[in-house]
């Protein structure tokens, strides 16, 4: 366990196993917890760094805005305290965004990419998520200046109500290995998560049956053997 300080905030982190790195990025409102059925089998061949995205879990806001440019930051400031110039990286929903963000930033720092549940824009989370949020995201509006738990929240569910904006054709620019995995539940609609798969050159699709949003939690083995294998394969065009 560790932290680093960056952009006025206190990034928390774990590590584990040793090999290629591989970060492990949470959706919003989570914490590193949400991979515990991942870091361990991951370990056994990787040095898997976990995050507590900024405003999550141990780690503290900071300054400034909070948006995926400044979590794929942050994701550069903590290779960069572990003197990691690169590493496979695995976002899950927000942090798949964060993922995607980062390949685009600074591709340099990217191995391979593996995006479960991301999507490029608010539309994309299709109206199951995005109806939901927008609405506790202006209910909490009431009520936030009166409670930083609720202000806090609110700024967290702003994160789904306006954010990313990743045009389709910027993802023509990522040229590691990805693949893009979803639940066969999962309430982002599949042409979206087509859409990503397919803007990005060589990108696989992997939909796994019975699971939805959380597949990774909901079908651990499933999605586990989905990943160690496309990281097999990767490695070996790095």
């Amino acid at each position: 366990m560790g932290f680093v300080e960056a952009g006025g905030a206190r990034l928390h982190y774990e590590t584990s196993g040793e090999g290629e790195a591989l970060v492990l990025l949470h959706g919003n409102s989570e914490n590193l917890g949400y991979f515990a059925a991942q870091a361990p089998a991951f370990a056994e061949r990787y040095r898997v760094i976990a995050l507590d995205t900024r405003a999550h879990g141990e780690s503290t806001r900071g300054d400034g805005p909070l948006d995926f440019a400044r979590f794929a930051d942050d994701v550069c400031a903590v290779l960069d305290a572990l003197g990691i110039d690169s590493a496979h990286v695995l976002g899950y929903s927000d942090g798949g965004n964060t993922a995607l963000t980062l390949a685009l930033r600074r591709p340099d720092r990217v191995r391979s990419l593996i995006v479960n549940g991301a999507n490029l824009d608010p539309h994309g989370l299709g109206w199951k998520f995005r109806v939901p949020a927008t609405l506790a995201w202006l209910a909490a509006g009431l009520v936030a200046p009166l409670s930083k738990t609720l202000a806090h929240k609110r700024e967290l569910l702003g994160l789904m109500v306006h954010h990313p904006h990743i045009p389709p054709d910027d993802l023509a620019a990522i040229t590691v290995p990805t693949v893009v995995v979803v639940g066969e539940r999962d309430p982002i609609p599949r042409r979206h998560t087509e859409l990503i798969a397919h803007s990005i050159p060589g990108a696989e699709l992997v939909i796994l049956p019975g699971a939805g949003h959380a597949c990774a939690e909901e079908r651990p083995d499933v999605f586990n053997a989905v990943v160690l294998d496309f990281l097999a394969r990767a490695e070996t065009h790095s």
